[in-house]
């Protein structure tokens, strides 16, 4: 694939030099737009490393497929709106015959099944946790994420379901945390934002006003005066993340790690990469007892066998107890030595089961995927529905008007970045698609 044609230039090193800060770039040419996103993440003074994955193209602020090492500081904007968001592969007992002689009647009983896209399950779904999370979060949690638990989401999420060398069949997760996720990291965007431009949030103004309001209600009923104080700031706080368009601020605005705001987000992110996890693995289990409905078989679900159960999201912030250093991974696996992960490339051509190398010139990362070449509205525009079918055949998927942007053809070719990644993963398995599911607008919840 000759990348040229759809607009990748060579990579300025002299740009990227100017900064500064070491880095490394995996890619063999990249966009315009990510290599400006790249060198802005780069000149921030607290950023002391970063690399670019060969999947890398534009995103919000940082480049999708890109890492960093940040020092005493954690930033919203280099994890992204989709906290996370990841894949997790699953390997089941079915042969690829038991499962390919019926796969149009799985595909269509989970697209009726599992919510898709913007959908959502009609009541909250049950949820233990006993991780921690801050007032705000759990107000998101218990308004809207208890009915997106079990739910895909839209856009390149996918579920999948292919068989590998010994033709063992495996169930492949693609999606994140969901709305809830969007609102956590859209919140703390903002608050980081307002910490550099106060004046535009006026949420201390407002409190102040209404505390002005109730001192008589301070007075008379001090317990009940805390308990309303503190559900009209998270009310106003929410008002203020919907009029404030976080898509229009322009800028890289972190949090120090060390002070309320970055703990708290800390704590959210974790509480979010919690839910993203559990997200994934409902859906597992509700494709398994799918296909044992549809086999007759009886087979269980199990979790706890990195053999047969791989969970590895791609966005998300951590802290490095070697470098003592808070690495941010945006649309990047996480690849220590001996780390499994799952890397998909597209409908046509599955995913890749690998093994990390633990290459520190990338933080001990990879790529999240194949990454695009086109935008989806070029995609919609340039490829055709009969080339998209022709490209599909043999696979039960979703291929209609609707997914022409999640074509083979919007993508780079997965197999061309895998060489490219070969210092930092190792390939363990080809899982080959039989079924792709993805959200073709066609709401059913």
């Amino acid at each position: 694939m000759d990348l040229k044609n759809y607009g990748f230039l060579e990579i300025d090193h002299e740009k990227l030099d100017a900064t500064g800060t070491p880095y490394k770039v995996y890619a063999e040419l990249l966009d315009s737009t990510s290599q400006e996103q790249f060198a802005d993440v780069l000149a921030q003074p607290y950023v002391t490393y970063g690399a670019l994955m060969p999947d890398a193209h534009a995103g919000y602020t940082m480049p999708i497929g890109g890492v960093c090492a940040t020092n005493g500081v954690i930033v919203p904007q280099f994890v992204g709106f989709d906290i996370g968001c990841g894949m997790c592969a699953y390997k089941t007992e079915y042969t690829k015959d038991e499962v390919e002689d019926v796969a149009e009647i799985i595909y269509n009983r989970i697209v009726d099944t599992i919510p898709l896209g913007f959908s959502r399950h009609k009541n909250h779904q049950p949820f233990k946790y006993e991780l921690p999370l801050t007032d705000f979060a759990k107000m998101v949690l218990e308004s809207t994420g208890l009915k997106q638990l079990g739910t895909l989401g839209g856009g390149n999420h996918f579920i999948e379901i292919g068989y590998g060398a010994d033709e063992k069949v495996w169930i492949v997760i693609h999606s994140g945390s969901r709305g809830f996720g969007h609102k956590i990291a859209s919140h703390y965007m903002l608050q980081a934002y307002l910490l550099q431009n106060p004046t535009e949030g006026k949420l201390e103004r407002i409190v102040a006003d209404w505390e002005e309001r109730n001192v008589k209600f301070k007075e008379a009923n001090p317990e009940g005066y805390e308990k309303a104080l503190k559900k009209f700031t998270l009310k106003q706080t929410e008002e203020i993340n919907k009029k404030m368009k976080i898509d229009n601020i322009k800028g890289i605005y972190g949090l120090e790690t060390e002070t309320e705001l970055g703990k708290a987000y800390i704590t959210d992110q974790n509480f979010a990469l919690n839910f993203a996890l559990e997200n994934r693995k409902r859906m597992i289990e509700v494709i398994h007892t799918i296909m044992n409905e549809v086999t007759g078989k009886t087979y269980e679900t199990a979790f706890d066998n990195e053999t047969h159960f791989i969970n590895k999201n791609h966005n998300h912030a951590e802290y490095d107890e070697v470098r003592g250093e808070w690495i941010h991974r945006k649309g990047a696996t996480h690849a220590s030595s001996g780390m499994m992960g799952v890397i998909p490339g597209n409908m046509r051509d599955g995913s890749f089961v690998v093994c990390g190398k633990g290459n520190s010139d990338s933080l001990h990362s990879s790529s999240h995927g194949a990454g695009r070449v086109m935008s989806r509205v070029k995609a919609k525009k340039s490829v055709s529905l009969e080339a998209f079918e022709s490209s599909m055949k043999g696979i039960t998927g979703t291929v209609d008007m609707n997914t022409l942007d999640e074509s083979p053809f919007a993508y780079k070719d997965i197999f061309e970045v895998m060489k490219l990644q070969e210092d930092l993963v190792e390939v363990v398995e080809h899982i080959k698609p039989l079924i792709n599911v993805k959200d073709n607008a066609k709401q059913r919840y």
